[in-house]
């Protein structure tokens, strides 16, 4: 593994400051944020901490930005607005996915039962993760045009924004508080102290297991594991058409998002979900025991699926985690917080990517807000946040008994709901009502508005 810079890394990067920019004008000192995690909830916050004035650094285990990995979708008003607020709603839509066709459960020789309607897995706007990883960094990375002085004649140019520093191939191995800041060693950098440090590292959250306890205190199983993987392009005809073939308590599914179509190798997307009550103790940097767990759970199972589980062998990167929800008591213990799902996580259907932009906006306003006191910031990002977050989690708690039902029967009333036009419509209303139920703050224009009172 290697590490460096988000320079080394292909992008331009600068420490923030503009030629000719004295350091004093660009950041308050006091004001230096280390972000645990460079996925989606690590360079959102990052664009708006340094929006704002904050010196931010990201630190990312991987080498360099995640490549991979399944659709992820935002639907609401809310979190659609945060999307256009940050400046990045278009790039999104021109990257979607294009939400696909119904995903067709069948049975053991290809006949359809039933269908998932796009707007179940697709939203308002769908796009791989790893397109809206890109989005998020490069965005973060862009200079912040300087607004116009806030206080009118007489008073200082509104002060310009600062670019995060990306630490890639490394990770945060301590976390000492003090009453001045937090002192940080990593595992491949020199130690450095920082005011503030927040865990968007996911489900799996180093910060929390440093700062709040072990893994096993919050995180609880599901009863369900996920797997996902590109196929080859020998596949053939494996993923000609989206479907899922499910028997009790495990499905597998195939397709292709049609975006992807050029990429050579590509042959399209393997999903599988299966029941197991054990929490299986692997590696998960060691694709081996990952794949020999996929194999052994899938093993007998009828259609095509051995030939699915074959493409195993030719898999580069791939997805495999518990189907989990992450419960924190609270999400912030003195200079240290929690955003995205190392707080609220929940690993399907509880809307965690869209939660984490949202949670990325409120977190950084309240920061802008509240000057030099992060202990309100936190409690007001917290307040703020959770009931509209555990309402979003609660579509993560039935998930895998969805999409892999534990008996014949489970199956039956499944596939009979999903050929209900009447039970679709009051599913696709439940998930509308909770992405609606949260009233934005103007961030933004309170912030520029706090600066001109300031003045």
């Amino acid at each position: 593994m290697t590490y460096g810079t988000a320079r080394e890394c292909g992008d331009a990067v600068g420490s923030g400051q503009e030629p000719g920019q004295e350091q004093s004008r660009t950041a308050a000192r006091g004001r230096s944020v280390l972000i645990s995690g460079a996925s989606v909830a690590g360079p959102a916050l990052a664009y708006w901490l340094g929006r704002y004035g904050f010196e931010v650094t990201v630190i990312e285990v991987a080498p360099a930005l995640r490549r991979g990995g399944f659709a992820v979708d935002f639907r609401g008003a809310a979190q659609l607005t945060v999307l256009e607020r940050m400046g990045v709603l278009d790039a999104i839509r021109q990257h979607s996915t294009g939400g696909g066709d119904p995903l067709t459960f069948i049975d053991a020789q290809g006949r359809p039962l039933a269908a998932l309607p796009p707007e179940f897995t697709g939203g308002e706007v769908e796009i791989l993760r790893s397109d809206l990883s890109r989005i998020l960094y490069e965005h973060s990375l862009t200079p912040h045009a300087p607004g116009p002085a806030p206080g009118g004649p007489g008073a200082p140019e509104h002060l310009p924004g600062r670019l995060p520093e990306y630490l890639f191939g490394d990770s945060i191995a301590s976390l000492a508080q003090t009453a001045d800041g937090v002192q940080v060693t990593f595992e491949r950098n020199a130690p450095r102290t920082f005011d503030l440090v927040i865990g968007a590292d996911g489900l799996h959250s180093t910060v929390r297991r440093l700062a709040f306890g072990p893994e096993r205190d919050f995180v609880r199983h599901l009863g369900y594991y996920v797997a996902a993987w590109d196929l080859p392009e020998d596949a053939g005809d494996l993923a000609a058409r989206p479907v899922g073939y499910g028997e009790p308590g495990r499905l597998v599914t195939v397709g292709r998002t049609p975006r992807r179509a050029g990429e050579p190798g590509y042959g399209g997307e393997a999903f599988c979900v299966f029941a197991s009550e054990e929490e299986f103790a692997h590696d998960r940097r060691d694709p081996r025991t990952r794949k020999r767990a996929i194999a052994r759970a899938f093993d007998g199972a009828g259609w095509r699926t051995p030939e699915l589980l074959a493409t195993l062998g030719q898999a580069g990167e791939l997805y495999f985690d518990s189907i989990s929800r992450a419960d924190v008591p609270r999400w912030s213990t003195g200079r240290i917080a929690l955003l995205g799902d190392a707080a609220h996580g929940a690993t399907v259907g509880g809307m965690g990517t869209g939660s984490a932009v949202i949670g990325a906006y409120v977190l950084a306003g309240e920061l802008a807000l509240a000057g030099d006191d992060h202990r309100t910031a936190f409690v007001r990002y917290e307040d703020r946040l959770r009931p509209y977050v555990t309402q979003c989690q609660e579509g993560g708690r039935g998930a895998g008994a969805f999409l892999a039902p534990a008996t014949r029967d489970a199956m039956d009333a499944r596939n009979a709901a999903l050929n209900s036009p009447s039970a679709v419509a009051a599913m696709l209303q439940q998930g509308h009502d909770i992405s609606a139920a949260l009233a934005l703050e103007d961030y933004p224009a309170r912030s520029a508005a706090a600066v001109r009172a300031r003045w």
